[in-house]
């Protein structure tokens, strides 16, 4: 049975090495979950963020030495914008007016009367909703997900393209947790993302199983084994050149951008790398496993003439 596709390494063969792989980033995700929880910004926590606009460039050490002016001590605010004119700082408690022109008047009085501020103030009932909203649009996203797999494929599909979605986005939490990297709405748009760019990949593979399985006489485990690896394969090229494209954008951004998309960024590169890794390692073996051995039609006998 040939396939029109070179196979350089034997995915399946090889798929107990990437489940334990798998497994262990899971479990070391999750004990680090327990032990560290996740570093939420103020989107996710009752706090104050503040993101002044100073009008002459201002380095970290300079922004520190007036924040503690302002009594504000152990304060380690960002900079950022075009020439380092931007100064974000994130309170974790909710400052009262008086507080929030006390800061903005430190500033005044060290870079002069142009200091703008911008105020964002999340209550601890925000934060608790954001919280919420945020679980509940992953679980719909996901169940999404698996109704139009099922639709368009069959279960076995949306089973095993909906643990692969969701080993993704678990991939960038756990990832973030063990490095106690902040949280904040931007890295929940870059995990809602990464499930899109994850499932289209697999997309990709298992309508290529599909139509192979459809146009090919599969007798055996190791035929089947076959089909899977070459449609693996078979949309490499496509896969990689994909991800490589969205990929040279996120990194732009990382490299290059301001403060306040860096985190986006890196979110959504940890994603990319996890979708492309889980499309090839993870989904399609999960599906030659789900399909079991096949079940060739019975010859049918011709009665003599």
């Amino acid at each position: 049975m040939h396939f029109n596709a070179k196979v350089h390494f034997d995915f399946v063969k090889h798929r107990k090495k990437f489940y334990a792989f798998s497994i262990a980033l899971t479990l070391i995700g999750i004990l680090s979950l327990f032990i560290f929880n996740l570093n939420y910004g103020v989107d996710f926590k009752a706090g104050t963020n503040m993101d002044l606009a100073i009008g002459k460039p201002i380095t970290q050490a300079e922004a520190i030495d007036v924040l503690k002016q302002a009594g504000y001590e152990d304060m380690t605010p960002t900079i950022g914008g075009a020439g380092n004119e931007r100064v974000t700082a994130r309170f974790d408690e909710v400052l009262n007016q008086d507080e929030i022109r006390k800061i903005q008047d430190a500033f005044k009085a060290k870079f002069g009367d142009q200091v703008d501020a911008e105020v964002n103030i999340v209550s601890p009932d925000m934060a608790r909703e954001m919280g919420a909203k945020t679980i509940y649009a992953v679980i719909i996203a996901s169940a999404a997900i698996m109704l139009y797999v099922t639709i368009r494929f069959e279960w076995r599909f949306a089973l095993a393209a909906n643990i692969a979605i969701l080993y993704d986005a678990f991939v960038v939490v756990a990832i973030f947790s063990i490095f106690q990297l902040q949280v904040d709405l931007p890295f929940i748009a870059a995990v809602l993302t990464t499930i899109g760019y994850s499932i289209n990949d697999k997309i990709v593979i298992f309508d290529r199983i599909r139509e192979n399985l459809r146009f090919s006489k599969i007798k055996n485990k190791e035929q089947l084994a076959d089909m899977v690896n070459n449609s693996i394969w078979q949309t490499m090229a496509r896969n990689i050149y994909t991800v490589l494209a969205v990929l040279v954008v996120a990194i732009s951004l990382f490299i290059f951008g301001s403060e306040s998309i860096k985190l986006f960024a890196l979110a959504k590169i940890i994603g990319l790398t996890s979708g492309a890794y889980s499309s090839i390692c993870i989904a399609s073996p999960l599906w030659y496993q789900f399909k079991g051995d096949p079940k060739p039609k019975a010859a049918k006998t011709q009665a003599s003439a």
